[in-house]
This record gives C-alpha cells, sequence and structure tokens, in this order.
C-alpha cells in the first residue's frame, strides 16, 4: 500500500481503490487516469504543488480538465505571487514521483487548496500516491484529511 492509501485506512474513511495500466507515452496523467477509468474529467482531480512567493510550499487539487489559475491559489494563500514548484522539489517534499503525487500522505504535510467544484460531486478522484492508482472518496473527506480549505483555483 502507499501511504495515501495507509492514511485514508487510518483515519477510517470510505475510500474505494482504483487501479489502470500507466501508459508512460501518454501526454497527461490526469486525462490518462480520466480515460482509463472511464470518468468524466471533471470528476479526476490533479494535485499540482505550488511555490508561494513567501518561500513556502502549498498543494492545489484541481480537475484535470482545467488549469491552475496561479493568482487565485496564491490569494487563496494568503501571498500575492505563485508558481508551480520545481519537479524535484514537489518530489522531494511529498515523497511521491511526478504523475503519482497524492495529496494524502505525503512526507511534509502542505497546506492544501482543494477546487470547489470538487463539492459539485458525491466522490471525486485523486492520486494514490503511484501512477496507475487512484483514490474515490468523498470531498469532505479529502478536505478533512488534509485539513484543506476549499477555493476558486480555475
Amino acid at each position: 500500500m502507499t501511504p495515501a492509501i495507509n492514511e485514508a485506512k487510518k483515519q477510517k474513511i470510505p475510500f474505494t481503490i482504483h487501479q489502470y495500466q500507466h501508459d508512460p507515452n501518454h501526454p497527461s496523467f490526469g486525462m490518462e487516469a480520466a480515460e482509463a477509468l472511464q470518468l468524466e474529467p471533471a470528476r479526476v482531480f490533479k494535485t499540482l504543488v505550488i511555490q508561494l512567493d513567501n518561500g513556502k510550499l502549498a498543494v492545489a487539487v484541481l480537475p484535470v480538465s482545467e488549469m491552475l489559475n496561479l493568482k487565485r491559489a496564491a490569494a487563496a494563500c494568503g501571498t500575492k505571487k505563485a508558481e508551480l514548484a520545481d519537479k524535484a522539489v514537489a518530489e522531494k517534499s511529498t515523497g511521491y514521483v511526478l504523475g503519482g503525487i497524492s495529496p494524502l500522505g505525503q512526507k511534509k504535510r502542505l497546506s492544501t487548496l482543494i477546487d470547489k467544484t470538487a463539492t459539485d460531486h458525491h466522490t471525486i478522484y485523486v492520486s494514490g500516491g503511484r501512477r496507475g492508482l487512484d483514490i474515490e472518496l468523498r470531498p469532505a473527506d479529502l478536505q478533512r484529511l488534509t485539513n484543506g480549505q476549499f477555493a476558486e483555483l480555475t
């Protein structure tokens, strides 16, 4: 099991594991998951690590079909600017590889923003901690597990 799945089990939240064969040639990790699991992309959420202008890192969780609005993410974190974190920084901080970064079970828990559209769905899908593995859970449970806040991020 991955740290993400172990955390969900430890906190006793209801969740379902979904696995699929990862295609290393697919151009988008998130869209690959939506296609492989035959889901509408609005229910599959990607996890992006962002670097804030105060030097801190944060996590933005948003639908794979959308682009992160960095100004909105920065404002939700109380700063003026944000940018996507360097791949090596994101991997070192979370303990996961790019394409498998989960908002759960990170090596170092980061402030977490969840796009408010998550609340439009009974359940959403997030990375389970490795490529080809997603966890289906309720948005409120994701918020509770990450101590996250819902925000307009797209």
